[in-house]
């Protein structure tokens, strides 16, 4: 209400001003025509007294001309008098030609007969002069009416002067006065135009303070929203954690349970259990994507992935529940449509699980589809449409618009009839929109739903996809014909893991700890190829590789390892001279494949590496023993190596993010922060993790930030170590004396 009236004072001072400025305009206008009228007046003025002057003067030189000539016969007198006769004429005609209202008209009609009478006088006396000779003519000069003559010349000539002096008067004080008027509205004008101008400048003065006042407050504001944004994410995070793992105990129990031999009430109560506990499992799983999504951290990657295969996986996860419900499942894949694809095939994953577990919840009997088909290809894209269509209970059509809010269902009755959280469609319209996609939704009461989904993906290389897709390239043995690898890494967990695939591989390696020491070494040695860690202290991966491409004029291929998986990171390495990219925790398969393209190779089925038949019995809280049991494919020294790495570098990073926090070396920290994830991830522990670690890495600290975030990690990294430690004490027993 107040912003209105405001509006509504602004509009009507505006409206005001204008038709001030227009008022003063008009006058100032109207004066300065008035000026331009008197001076005109005043140069008319100016010309009738000249011609009052002249007409006098004349009329003296027309007489005087007579006298001359009667006196002294010279007949030059003549031309003189011919002349001046001529020249009254004239001044008597601009005389006439005044036509204001003044009196002195009515008297320059008097003056008119009198001067030609006079004119005519002297003509007389000339005429008398050459004809009854010089005393005639001196006689009628000398005679009365002569002389009455040129008495009433002089006094209608006084009169005439004197009348026009006041009409000049008249026109002087009229322009003084418009004069005045002018100045005064010219005076107003600037005023006023200093007046508006201060109140204008007072006036963006204060809505700048307002705003910057507001700006201000925003910013607090913004900061404790996105402070709360983050305790609540940091909150699900955690609690989905802590509720997962004690889900999947209840989950791997109750399986168990099902196959001992109970009673029907007992097998019942099993079941029952079993739904509920995979029912809860997927609620928060829902919750902690939603915690994701909402702040930013739901990453869509990019990697090679078979849609077949895919789609393949789907079926095989819902066949019993289709068989359960007694519904047809139809899996339909375009032909036209590549085999393999470039995108996020986890995303897709979770996208047609929620979708076909929607229509699983909401049909009870006909059957669902998915039909995957080419909408077409553009500069190696492929526009992949995806339709999952179902036989349910259908959506009613004012109600479609609403089914992809947040926690919204099509009626209240459907929570309570079928369950759920009513994220699920959120979370897979908020997929499709971060892989750049679109979906929409057609539906019928009672007859069914349609989902269609439009996603562009990149249609994979076949170099890339045979390497990817070749299952068995990690489990053969590569010989490499006389392949020198220079590895720039400055962490020694990461050390430790690319010399022992190196060893398997029989490959020739030289580890530098900086980027410094790799230009050095590229310099005195020739390698075919070079790992590149990007973060290394003394000299960067990015500044090393510009050195080697433009110092040392070097095109040996070099392989970016980073810790990021930001979007565009693939692109930066590339920029600075680096030929590919690999991200860490480095996977086995994705580094042999990248050897073998950007190195001479040959594979050998021969010596196939004897999977380790020693497993971790012991279950873990925290740590995860999977990545490290795939690298080291049962070699117990690498496992001890390793964890020995582990156990002593994490009491190491922990004091160092603390203590760098408490000097504020920012840098430092960040720095810190960054090589942890390496360490980490010997362990499994980055999906715990990386959230803390990407925001003290990331993000701007103050003293209750950093705490927030790295009292969980130093709280989850104890952990971590004891659980390492006790796997490490294991491995010590399964060592051979």
């Amino acid at each position: 209400m107040l912003r209105k009236r405001i509006i509504y004072y602004i509009l009507a001072a505006f409206v005001a001003g204008n038709l001030l400025l227009i008022y003063i305009q008009y006058n100032s206008t109207k004066n300065v025509n008035s000026l331009i009228d008197g001076n005109e007046k005043v140069i008319s003025e100016l010309k009738i007294r000249t011609d009052l002057q002249e007409l006098s003067k004349n009329i003296t030189s027309v007489q005087n001309a007579v006298t001359g000539t009667l006196y002294t016969k010279d007949s030059s007198n003549l031309e003189v008098y011919r002349s001046k006769i001529k020249e009254v004429q004239r001044n008597i005609d601009n005389l006439q030609k005044i036509s204001d209202d003044d009196t002195s008209i009515k008297y320059i009609d008097v003056l008119d007969p009198l001067v030609h009478e006079k004119l005519l006088l002297g003509k007389e006396v000339m005429d008398t002069l050459y004809s009854s000779g010089k005393d005639a003519a001196e006689k009628l000069i000398s005679s009365v009416r002569a002389k009455e003559l040129n008495d009433s010349i002089r006094a209608v000539t006084r009169i005439i002067e004197s009348s026009r002096q006041k009409l000049l008067a008249s026109i002087t004080s009229t322009i003084n006065n418009s004069g005045k008027r002018a100045l005064s509205f010219s005076t107003i004008l600037i005023v006023l135009v200093l007046v508006s101008g201060a109140v204008l400048f007072w006036f963006i003065i204060t809505v700048m303070q307002k705003q910057n006042h507001l700006i201000t407050q925003l910013h607090a504001t913004d900061k404790r929203v996105r402070e709360a944004v983050r305790v609540k994410e940091n909150f699900l995070a955690n609690m989905s954690h802590e509720i997962r793992t004690p889900v999947n105990a209840i989950l791997g129990f109750t399986h168990l349970l099902e196959r001992k031999e109970l009673d029907s009430e007992s097998k019942e109560y099993v079941q029952t259990m079993q739904k509920s506990g995979e029912n809860l499992l997927a609620i928060v799983n829902d919750i902690l994507d939603l915690s994701k999504i909402e702040a930013g951290m739901m990453r869509i990657e990019s990697a090679p992935f078979n849609i077949r295969e895919l789609v393949d996986q789907v079926e095989l996860m819902f066949k019993p529940k289709m068989s359960e419900k007694k519904l047809q499942f139809f899996i339909e894949v375009d032909d036209a449509l590549p085999e393999i694809l470039e995108g996020d095939g986890n995303r897709l994953t979770q996208i047609l699980v929620n979708l076909v577990g929607n229509s699983l919840k909401f049909t009870a009997q006909g059957s669902i589809a998915i039909k995957i088909i080419n909408a077409g290809t553009i500069d190696n894209t492929v526009n992949t449409r995806i339709i999952v269509t179902d036989t349910g209970i259908g959506i009613e059509k004012e109600k479609l618009q609403h089914i992809f809010g947040r926690f919204q269902q099509a009626e209240d009755s459907v929570t309570r009839t079928y369950g759920g959280t009513g994220l699920g469609l959120s979370i897979v319209n908020d997929l499709v929109l971060l892989q750049n996609g679109n979906l929409y939704v057609e539906s019928e009461k009672g007859i069914g739903t349609t989902f269609n989904i439009m996603i562009p993906y990149k249609i994979s290389s076949s170099q890339v996809s045979h390497a990817i897709a070749n299952t068995d390239a990690v489990s053969n043995t590569a010989v490499f014909d006389k392949v020198n690898i220079l590895v720039a890494e400055d962490n020694e967990i990461n050390q430790s893991l690319l010399k022992h695939l190196f060893q398997i591989w029989n490959l020739s390696f030289d580890i530098a700890a900086n980027g410094k020491e790799a230009v050095k070494k590229v310099g005195e040695n020739k390698y075919n190829l070079i790992l590149m860690d990007v973060q290394m202290p003394v000299m960067d991966g990015y500044t090393a590789t510009a050195e080697i491409r433009n110092k040392l004029k070097s095109d040996i291929p070099v392989i970016a390892m980073t810790a990021h998986a930001f979007s565009g990171e693939r692109e930066k390495c590339i920029s600075y001279g680096m030929d590919d990219y690999i991200s860490k925790p480095i996977r086995e398969d994705v580094l042999l494949a990248l050897i073998k393209q950007y190195a001479s190779t040959k594979s050998s089925a021969n010596g196939r590496i004897t999977s380790s038949t020693m497993s971790s019995e012991k279950t873990y809280k925290y740590i995860s023993l999977q990545y490290m049991k795939e690298i080291s494919r049962g070699n117990v020294d690498y496992e001890k190596t390793i964890t020995e790495q582990f156990i002593e570098a994490m009491p190491n990073e922990l004091n160092v993010l603390e203590q760098s926090w408490h000097n504020y070396e920012i840098d430092r920290l960040r720095q810190s922060a960054h090589n942890m994830k390496t360490t980490i991830s010997v362990m499994g522990l980055n999906k715990l993790l990386e959230n803390y670690l990407d925001f003290l890495e990331y993000n701007d600290l103050d003293e209750n930030t950093f705490y927030v975030n790295y009292s969980p990690l130093q709280f989850i990294c104890n952990e971590a170590l004891e659980e390492a430690k006790r796997f490490y004490k294991t491995l010590h027993v399964l060592t051979p004396l």
